[in-house]
């Protein structure tokens, strides 16, 4: 098992990583806030199946019962928070804030970490299932990326890129399943969405797709001109190629020769 590192380990570690420069860029294929990373293609996506021991790599510890080992090390880390925090929900902003850092820096296992520690200190904090549902989806757990991000959306439904993001997991999980519970959820999650943020680019994006997968393609090509006239970055260009296979652009600017 990996060692478990110490308070001052954590924090430290943390202050180290804060002054390293992001250096994602956004994309087409991507999870709504800070490149969150998802997929916005009609393609399917398999489920990974690697096994992980170490409980501190798993999403909320891998929700199962604790070690002595382990209760002693959460009693210490809360009692070094109490001690240096104002309060927990303060420390656990601060450890979901190095989670989002970690993400961006492409360390998945510490980045988990980070978001379970914050879930330990304030388990209401919403950041914390949705950045662990953000690990889940990049190592190809999509189920459990859509349970924790479910699980963050009941705590927060005003969250527009928690929404989205799960909205899209939705979305690709249909395209696996074929199960109609998933493309329904997903249009729920993406009108509420819209009426709390009527100028997302990325709303409209999902909303494209969604319409593809219901087989509304004039849906599809209205609410991918809503992406493109406030975001034209944002375009998915290979689900536009997919689109095109069904049906030619409504209004002529995009064709399988752009």
């Amino acid at each position: 098992m990996k060692e478990i590192l110490s308070f001052s380990q954590l924090v430290i570690g943390s202050l180290v990583v804060m002054l390293v420069p992001f250096w994602a860029e956004a994309q087409t294929m991507q999870f709504v806030s800070s490149n969150r990373p998802a997929d916005t293609s009609t393609k399917s996506s398999t489920e990974a199946t690697t096994v992980v021991k170490n409980l501190h790599l798993m999403p909320l510890f891998g929700e199962t019962s604790k070690s002595i080992e382990h209760i002693e090390f959460e009693i210490n880390f809360l009692s070094e928070c109490d001690q240096n925090f104002t309060n927990r929900a303060e420390a656990s902003q601060f450890f979901s804030a190095r989670g989002w850092e970690y993400l961006q820096e492409g360390d998945l296992d510490t980045a988990c970490y980070r978001f379970n520690l914050a879930y330990l200190l304030d388990n209401k904090n919403s950041d914390c299932f949705w950045g662990l549902g953000v690990v889940c989806f990049q190592k190809g757990h999509l189920t459990d990326a859509e349970r924790m991000l479910r699980k963050g959306a009941d705590i927060d439904s005003n969250n527009v890129g928690l929404l989205v993001d799960l909205a899209t997991v939705d979305l690709i999980h249909f395209k696996e399943t074929k199960e109609n519970w998933e493309l329904i959820e997903a249009e729920q999650i993406l009108k509420r969405a819209s009426k709390l943020d009527s100028a997302s680019a990325n709303v409209y994006l999902k909303l494209s797709v969604l319409e593809f997968h219901k087989g509304n393609y004039d849906a599809a090509w209205a609410n991918l001109h809503k992406t493109r006239l406030l975001d034209i970055e944002l375009l998915d260009y290979e689900f536009m190629r997919e689109l095109l296979a069904k049906k030619c652009d409504p209004q002529g600017i995009f064709s399988t020769q752009n």
